[in-house]
């Protein structure tokens, strides 16, 4: 037996009890850290080659592992940029340039000054431009960093509309000839939308031409309302008086007409609900498009979709979120801000859409608390302090031995 070697074995059990109060204490001082994955210290003997009468003592070897697949509970907030992932799966995030990929439990993203999503740590999320499915590749490159401020003031021309009443005076005199402003039946408006988002009234006009068994004519025109310009040639349609038409369009008549809005779109109006009944002339109809809007608010549905919900109403999807996920989470390597880099001994990682392939969901107006449980870690801490002081009480019986050998020879 040496003495050295006890006083070694003593240093090494300190130096691993003081490796598991490090990892004690790293835990306690994140317990509140959004997304923060536990780490402990396991310990493993190193057992010398030793003699029949004489025993070598080794030492211990410590080993830090991270509890990254265990999910911390879960905090509802009040911001639909506060994500978490409901299952298997990190977000993809980066540094501002986008040059180094990382993966995350770290949800808490909020828009900087050019609208990027970024997290308390200063990464930045990513996404795929637009709404993107079936999606899957074995790497975290390609994609771009989320931005909800690059649709504000994008208008809408409008391209479709609906009539949802519309009834023709059968009272209505026999005009001869095409409507327009200076003859005619009935008129009404409509207000379409160009291409910069600027607000076109329309007067449509409409003239009851002719009147047969059974069959009732009439013209319809549209004209730019400030300039008094026809904007197409005059659309004839035919009603159906019969007992069974009951003064429906009749089977050979159109149901619409096409448009071409002053400085914007072709406008195709579907009328097919047109009667012409015994009643009043009503004309109502709703056409799609919109001015100029800013973002009013930012949805994130369960599947990654980030949607930009505009003042005016408008809808559009910004990115798609994806989610990334590798064959052995525990061994990611931890890097500064709460993020995770892959190795190999991690695997690879392999991106595809939320809800697909093994890979969780995506919950909006959420955030993933530590998975640290402050009584365990302070249970940890008294274990760590006690065992430190043991391993020092054998470092200090073997230099006492020690002493009582070097002072045999008086």
């Amino acid at each position: 037996m040496s003495l050295y070697g006890i006083m070694r074995t003593g240093v090494s059990g300190m130096a691993a009890q003081s490796n598991k109060l490090s990892t004690v204490s790293d835990n306690i001082a994140n317990v509140n850290t959004t997304g923060y994955k536990r780490a402990s210290t396991e310990f493993s003997s190193l057992i010398l080659k030793s003699g029949s009468g004489n025993y070598d003592s080794g030492a211990v070897e410590t080993t830090v592992r991270y509890a990254i697949s265990d999910a911390g509970h879960t905090q509802f907030t009040t911001s639909s940029t506060d994500l978490s992932v409901q299952g298997n799966g990190f977000f993809v995030v980066s540094n501002a340039t986008n040059t180094q990929q990382y993966l995350t439990r770290a949800g808490s993203f909020v828009p900087d000054s050019q609208g990027n999503l970024v997290n308390a740590a200063g990464y930045y999320l990513l996404g795929q431009p637009g709404l993107v499915t079936n999606f899957s590749q074995n790497s975290l490159a390609g994609m771009q960093i989320v931005n909800i401020a690059q649709v504000s003031q994008v208008p809408v021309p409008s391209t479709a509309g609906t009539l949802t009443t519309g009834n023709l005076d059968p009272k209505a005199a026999v005009i001869a000839g095409p409507p327009g402003p200076g003859a005619y039946s009935s008129k009404s408006s409509i207000v379409a939308y160009n291409n910069i988002g600027q607000a076109v009234t329309l007067d449509v006009y409409m003239s009851h031409t002719a009147t047969a068994a059974g069959l009732d004519t009439w013209q319809v025109q549209v004209y730019d309302s400030a300039t008094g310009t026809s904007l197409a040639p005059a659309t004839t349609f035919t009603f159906d008086t019969t007992a069974a038409g009951k003064g429906a369009l009749a089977a050979a008549s159109p149901t619409g007409l096409t448009v071409n809005v002053p400085g914007g779109a072709a406008l195709t109006m579907d009328l097919s609900n047109m009667t012409q009944v015994g009643t009043d002339f009503s004309f109502k109809a709703t056409v799609n498009g919109s001015t100029p809007s800013a973002i009013d608010k930012v949805d994130v549905d369960d599947a990654g979709h980030v949607t930009a919900v505009l003042k005016n109403g408008q809808q559009l999807t910004l990115y798609t979120l994806m989610l990334a996920d590798v064959a052995s989470p525990d061994n990611l390597t931890p890097e500064p801000g709460n993020v995770y880099s892959t190795n190999q001994n991690s695997g690879n990682a392999q991106a595809g859409n939320a809800g697909t392939g093994g890979l969780g969901t995506i919950q909006s107006g959420s955030l993933e608390d530590s998975n640290v449980d402050l009584a365990d870690e302070l249970t940890g801490m008294i274990e760590a302090q006690r065992g430190f002081t043991a391993n020092s009480k054998s470092f200090q019986t073997g230099a006492d031995l020690l002493d009582v050998v070097v002072n045999l020879k008086r």
